[in-house]
């Protein structure tokens, strides 16, 4: 079975696109190998900024024979039919077989495909990715029709078995293919040719060129962390820029140099992300935590041994840095001046959403709301409306112009710069966490209350205009904000109901200029809207389905959640999963599975006697009606579980009260082989019922039962 090995060579190829496109040609070309009758053992795709490459192992050398069996018109159909039916089927009328098919005769025409070889499949699917390749963006150079992400140069498609390698001739493009390549651009640049993969990759290096994109990654990494070592610093982690570099070199060569002295005042946040987004630099701290130095990533060994390319990195980094500082000193002098309120200043100018006002407007809101929530979250009031009222200040930065995803850690060092309390600069940075699933959560009050009035707003204001996310749809991020709130709550045990909230997403002003929390109110236009009671309604089903995602990983289900949420205090997420892990903990159990099957039994026999006497029985069961020890033994146990569970419910025990329920669960089982509820006796009849009427509420008091699935 002969190995299949291809690479296309082009000019430089985004290091965004590498790793897709890798993966793309092997999907393109195994599953066309495949669809084409050809199978294989193995393959694997490989990148580098001028090269995609694939192997392919154990492919067969040939597709099989096969054949295939037509059915035609019946027999004694007219002439010219039958003629255009083998005509189709590429044979000889004398060739079609007579079969009965059960209403006659019928023709049939039987088909045989000859097996192909490889190489004429490969060609055939190879010429077919190249010309449907999915870039992102692609170009035509030259006067031919070939369109590839940048100007393709050369095409290596070898077939290698027993007797040795062989071309696979295909030509695409005025590109015939060939058996050699060209390492490095300006180390390597002579062609050489190849016999299989591991030639290949070889003699790539000896051309210093280093295929994998891992192998890249890992000698960046390792070379970067032992010069910074030996220094006495630390490479700053970033996986993601370690990523994208290795997509930019073939060899990479580390070089370590040193930031100006007059950069060095600068947040290291600032000379990280300026360093990061405009050179592709990675930081280097001291013992301090300052980032003193930085790493670039060469392509090419020098004689100087780098000299040279770090003497012109540095100059172009220091007129980045200059530019940070520039910002930096401009935005400080403003807060010197005149407070977080003079680098404030034009948020009411800026557009927030037309239905929902300026920022300036939402910045009222979250400081009214941010006040409401302090106390519930052991934040001083005055504290928390403060943070709110600075935290999107630093909008209007020159920094944050700059570097936007500086958002928030800017505020906090504006804040601590303008003598503010270090609780308040803190809430600054914090209150757009958590940001994803994998984000860390404030546990600070200040920052916990104005994180929470922050998302709280966001949501309640796009549910009273009616801009919901739908189907995929969410571009406003609101889900990602529903899941920051379930967070918030969960991770820090706050007690917190919602409702209250959500109604909630304007602000009045008092003559004297104080904020107070209008949580009723209708704000119109720029001032904001009211979220009606259909609206909050809707809006904490929409907390419920994310919290049913959240808790999927812990193995909570989603119909025991919506037990949960069924029952009063919905709107409280804490005291809702409490229920719902309780209500998870008893199920699990032999009893608590028998209970909910006795509760059903229950429920429906009720059901069905209600809807057919159309009345409710809900009147109590009286003992002086008890004709069987069973009925007795299940009233014993139905007095003794009443006050626990309602003893464990009053203290929000939902185990203990679930356990309780469970208790019940020897008793009703007794109580269904021994009696028979629709007895003729109309009197014991209904005395039945409303005994079952008991279980039904006893049950329903901790969890709606009747929402739980099977």
């Amino acid at each position: 079975m002969p190995d299949l090995l291809i690479e296309l060579l082009s000019e430089e190829i985004p290091a965004r696109m590498q790793r897709r496109a890798a993966e793309d040609l092997k999907s393109l070309v195994t599953n066309g190998l495949v669809e084409a009758g050809l199978t294989y053992a193995g393959a694997a795709a490989f990148s580098t900024p001028r090269r995609l490459a694939l192997s392919v192992e154990g492919l067969t050398a040939s597709s099989p024979d096969t054949r295939e069996e037509r059915k035609g018109p019946r027999v004694g159909a007219p002439d010219k039919a039958v003629e255009g039916f083998a005509r189709g089927a590429g044979v000889e009328v004398s060739a079609l077989e007579k079969r009965d098919a059960g209403k006659g005769e019928v023709y049939f025409a039987v088909i045989a495909h000859k097996g192909r070889p490889a190489d004429a499949i490969v060609a055939e699917v190879l010429e077919r990715a190249i010309r449907d390749f999915p870039w992102p963006k692609s170009m035509r150079w030259g006067t031919g029709d070939l369109r590839w992400v940048r100007p393709l140069h050369g095409i290596l498609c070898i077939l290698t078995d027993e007797a040795g390698p062989r071309i696979v001739p295909m030509e695409i493009g005025g590109l015939a293919a060939g058996a050699g390549t060209i390492g490095h651009r300006f180390m390597g640049n002579e062609a050489f040719s190849v016999s299989s993969f591991e030639d290949y990759e070889a003699k790539l290096k000896r051309a210093h060129v280093i295929l994998r994109p891992e192998e890249r990654a890992e000698t960046i990494q390792h070379d970067a962390q032992t010069r910074a070592f030996a220094q006495g610093l630390e490479l700053v982690e970033d996986r993601g820029l370690l990523d994208e570099v290795s997509g930019l070199v073939e060899w990479p060569v580390v070089l370590m140099g040193e930031i100006g002295e007059e950069f060095l005042h600068l947040p290291p946040e600032v000379l990280q992300t300026s360093m990061k987004e405009h050179q592709k630099f990675f930081s280097v701290k001291d013992r301090q935590g300052r980032i003193s130095r930085f790493v670039t990533v060469a392509n090419i060994d020098t004689p100087d041994d780098g000299a040279t390319i770090l003497a012109g990195n540095g100059r172009v980094l220091a007129a980045r840095l200059a530019d940070a500082r520039f910002f930096w000193d401009n935005d400080l002098r403003k807060v010197k001046a005149g407070g977080m309120e003079a680098l404030g200043e034009g948020l009411e100018a800026v557009t927030f959403q037309s239905q929902l006002g300026s920022q300036a407007d939402r910045v009222g809101r979250i400081a009214a709301l941010a006040r409401s929530i302090a106390p519930q979250v052991g934040a001083e009031a005055d504290e928390a409306e403060q943070a709110a009222r600075i935290a999107k200040v630093d909008l209007r930065s020159e920094m944050v112009g700059e570097f936007p995803e500086l958002q928030g850690l800017m505020g906090r060092y504006y804040a601590a710069e303008a003598g503010l309390p270090a609780a308040v600069a803190q809430a600054a940075e914090e209150h757009y966490r958590p940001l994803g699933p994998s984000d860390a959560v404030p546990e600070a009050p200040v920052s916990i209350a104005v994180a929470l009035a922050d998302k709280l707003d966001t949501l309640a204001g796009f549910w009273a205009i009616d801009e919901k996310p739908t189907g995929s749809k969410d571009p406003f991020a609101l889900r990602r904000a529903a899941l920051g709130v379930i967070r918030l709550v969960l991770a820090n045990g706050l007690r917190l109901p919602l409702l209250p909230h959500l109604a909630y997403t304007g602000l009045r002003a008092t003559e004297e200029g104080e904020v107070a929390a209008a949580h009723d109110a209708v704000v119109e236009a720029q001032q904001g809207t009211q979220a009606q009671p259909d609206a909050a309604a809707d809006l904490l089903g929409f907390f419920h389905d994310r919290l049913k995602v959240h808790l999927k990983g812990e193995g909570l289900r989603h119909d025991v959640i919506d037990a949960a949420a069924a029952m009063p205090g919905s709107d409280d997420l804490w005291l809702l999963v409490a229920r719902a892990q309780a209500l998870a903990g008893v199920l699990k159990t032999d009893d608590g599975e028998n209970l909910l099957q006795g509760f059903r039994r229950a429920n429906n026999i009720l059901t069905q006697a209600e809807t057919q006497d159309g009345v409710e029985y809900a009147f109590g069961a009286d003992r002086k009606f008890i004709e069987d020890p069973a009925e007795t033994v299940l009233f014993d146990a139905l007095d003794a579980a009443q006050p626990k569970i309602d003893e464990a419910m009053g203290r929000e025990d939902f185990a203990g009260a679930m356990a309780a329920m469970a208790g019940l669960r020897g008793p009703i089982d007794g109580f269904f082989e021994a009696v028979q509820v629709n007895s003729e006796n109309q009197i014991l009849r209904r005395n039945r019922l409303n005994l079952l009427s008991r279980i039904r509420t006893l049950c329903l008091s901790v969890a709606d039962l009747t929402r739980l699935e099977g």
